[in-house]
């Protein structure tokens, strides 16, 4: 028996981008760090919350790549004249990605207390409606 891919079923055509949206989301990093909450904040609007003590704006960056959200942190390296009896603050570096859907674009992002937010919006799509003409090939007689 034949495994027919998501993108190759006779009734998705032109789905083939959302096959490679799955391949590449089940492919993010899966470390736990820094840990992050997804909320709806309203009916077209989202956050994630990134818990990233330690960091400064300075130290982050936030792009969007292919509908693919980056966030990036590095911290600046400590003195080394510091001496650590315990050290449970982790500062290494980190990248999150999030696959966004198709009319979701980043409203902005902000730095609280520890936590980086980056809202989300859905853009509610324009309702287009199409007509085709059904025409006549040239050399068919009827």
């Amino acid at each position: 028996m034949t495994k027919l891919s998501f993108g190759a079923h006779p009734y998705l055509l032109g789905f083939e981008q959302l096959e490679r949206l799955v391949e590449r989301t089940a492919k993010t990093g899966a470390d736990g760090y820094p840990p992050y909450n997804i909320e709806a904040v309203a009916e077209n609007a989202y956050r994630i919350s990134l818990a990233v003590a330690g960091f400064c704006e300075a130290d982050m960056s936030i792009t969007v790549e292919d509908r693919q959200l980056v966030i990036r942190g590095r911290q600046a390296d400590d003195p080394q004249d510091r001496v650590f009896l315990h050290r449970g603050i982790a500062a290494r570096a980190f990248q999150r990605s999030f696959v966004l859907a198709e009319g979701v674009e980043v409203a902005g992002a902000h730095l609280e207390l520890g936590l980086l937010h980056v809202d989300l919006r859905r853009v509610a799509p324009s309702s287009v409606v199409q007509s085709i003409a059904i025409g006549r090939k040239e050399g068919v007689k009827t």
